[in-house]
């Protein structure tokens, strides 16, 4: 192997242009390609701008001959001059392809062994992420990467240009489970005792506001123990913000030109403000979904008082628990989909707790459905009437909670989106979906949680709401959903201490157990704290969109697998007695 000593790169490969023909200079990079012809080998080099073919002449047989050693993924340095490619040598794919440079120095930096894996994104995912230092070579990758940094380098730019200060808070804080699971930090010098790292900053953020900072933003990393997918990571990134002396409107302005900016600048579209908002309940009653795509239609239709009366058993129950009737008309479908692919269909909506899927089609030669013979004929017009039905239509159909028809029908339109290629991948839906419900009644817990988090603002109107009916309050919250994509989140946070505490006892929790928790808090709104409110970005999230990815883990470097390992590093890993020792723990052995 050479060294630089001596040579000094000038220019990344497509910095070089047809206007410095003639001269000389220094790239340095990896061999993506090499081709010996003989008489001439034509080295392609890359580097993080692209790629710049090198031509080594036989006219220099000793630098001929060490070109013929360079290899796939070789680390090359070459000086040359720069000259237009001949006839037929133009190659329009690159963005150097009118040029290319001739060596007249060539070192060898580095060889490479045969790689694990080819650099064209079609090897397995395990591979790929063991081996990620050489699946980042990859220029989708590397533009992914980049992308992201250009994000980060506009949300600073904006907030700053906005007045906001970018504030750090700690790493190492109090667990506070209420929420996602927490990652917890065993502690050396407080034996026993345990850090959490954070889920978000959300409490030191609403410290700021009462120190008095009136803006504050971070762009913070935030780790949760729970179960991925393919837009969620147990470490991810927000763009967090906070403001001091606002509303709802406030909020989302501010915020709607950063979204305007952003997609300005990076992919030249103009959004019209103001954005459409949707109120929550509005969203679940067409959607099923509080982060509705409304790119297309399948819209959700009540049809409960087309079928109040029926003798359909399992309507006539459902209506009568309290539950509700839904469907999609799936316009023109009915020809396009066979018996088995409705029942295929039928087992979709049974993963969203729907005990199944009734289901009409209209063709020419009549109407069919395992439902028809439980349906009067007024029912059925009712039915057609309500959902605009004609020939050629699919009609799908869930009865249940309305909870769970949402949920079922709202993938159910998604899947059919998917399946039909509904959607225009070129269009950009932005929607503020708001009045979401400030609390949701867990099951498991035999409690109501917070539906965001507790210390949203329930809205003005709805505060006598909480002791006689606290399933009807809705908050003062708000998420920016992208294509069917929660995008980011905020509200409007509670700053008095009386009704704090009052929503923590709406949680379940006593006096005691809230001032153990977040007492540092509570006491801390005794203190003259602003009205305030804010919202965070999943910036992971944003890229996805910007870069039409359909995965979190093709927009950040070293990403974790479904079990939340790496498999680069093999984290996470067995650690040493001493370590275990030193922190105070004893493995407990399994049965």
């Amino acid at each position: 192997m050479e060294m630089m000593k001596g040579m000094k790169r000038t220019a990344l490969c497509t910095d070089i242009t047809e206007e410095m023909i003639g001269q000389s200079v220094t790239v340095m990079g990896w061999a993506s390609k090499v081709r010996d012809i003989g008489q001439l080998v034509f080295l392609d080099v890359r580097d993080r701008s692209g790629l710049l073919q090198v031509v080594v002449e036989q006219s220099d047989e000793a630098l001929l001959k060490k070109a013929k050693g360079v290899h796939i993924e070789y680390v090359v340095a070459v000086t040359g001059k720069v000259r237009a490619r001949g006839e037929g040598g133009v190659n329009t794919a690159m963005k150097t392809g009118t040029i290319e440079v001739v060596a007249e120095e060539l070192r060898i930096l580095n060889a490479s062994k045969a790689l694990p894996l080819q650099l064209d994104g079609n090897a397995g995912d395990e591979i790929r992420l063991k081996y990620r230092y050489l699946d980042l070579r990859r220029k989708e990758l590397q533009h992914n990467l980049i992308v992201r940094h250009q994000l980060t380098k506009l949300a600073r730019d904006y907030y700053d240009e906005n007045g906001f200060l970018e504030i750090e808070t700690p790493m190492l804080t109090k667990s506070t489970p209420e929420g996602a699971r927490d990652y917890l930090v065993p502690s050396r010098v407080h034996s026993g005792a345990f850090y959490a790292l954070p889920q978000s900053p959300q409490q030191y953020k609403q410290l700021l506001m009462l120190a008095g900072f009136d803006k504050y933003f971070q762009i913070v990393r935030c780790f949760r123990d729970e179960d991925l997918r393919a837009e969620r990571q147990p470490e991810f990134t927000q763009i967090d913000l906070e403001m001091s002396f606002v509303d709802i409107d406030d909020v989302i302005s501010v915020n709607e030109r950063f979204l305007q900016k952003m997609f300005g600048e990076m992919l030249g579209i103009e959004l019209t403000l103001p954005l459409p908002r949707m109120c929550y309940k509005e969203a679940m009653e067409r959607f099923g979904s509080d982060k509705p795509d409304t790119r297309f239609g399948l819209e959700l239709q009540d049809i409960t008082e087309c079928v109040k009366n029926s003798s359909f058993k399992v309507f006539a129950d459902n209506i009568a628990a309290g539950g509700s009737v839904r469907a999609i008309n799936g316009k023109g479908l009915a020809d396009k989909l066979s018996r088995k692919e409705i029942d295929a269909l039928g087992e979709v909506v049974k993963l969203f707790k729907a005990k199944g899927l009734a289901w009409i089609t209209v063709k020419e030669d009549g109407v069919k459905s395992p439902i028809a013979k439980f349906l009067t004929e007024e029912e059925m017009q009712a039915i057609f009437d309500t959902l605009q039905v004609e020939t050629g239509d699919a009609v799908f159909i869930v009865s249940d909670k309305d909870e769970v028809v949402f949920d079922a029908l709202g993938n159910l339109r998604l899947e059919l989106a998917k399946k039909f290629d509904l959607i225009d991948k070129n269009r950009y839906d932005l929607l503020w979906v708001t009045e979401f419900p400030l609390l949701e009644y867990s099951e498991e817990e035999q409690r109501y949680v917070a539906k965001h988090h507790p210390f949203t603002s329930p809205m003005d109107e709805d505060l006598e709401l909480l002791d006689s009916a606290p399933w009807k309050v809705r908050a003062k919250a708000y998420d920016i959903v992208i294509n069917g994509m929660e995008a980011g989140g905020g509200s409007i946070r509670i700053y008095n201490s009386e009704l704090q505490e009052k929503m923590f006892r709406v949680l379940g929790f006593t006096k005691e157990s809230a001032w153990e928790r977040f007492g540092y808090l509570m006491e801390a709104f005794q203190y003259g704290t602003p009205p305030h409110g804010g919202m965070a970005y999943g910036l992971d999230r944003l890229v996805m969109i910007l870069t039409g990815c359909d995965s979190i883990r093709d927009v950040i470097a070293f990403p974790k697998v479904q079990n939340a390992s790496e498999l680069m590093t093999n984290a996470p890993s067995m650690v040493d007695e001493t370590q275990l020792q030193e922190l105070h723990i004893k493995l407990r052995e399994e049965e």
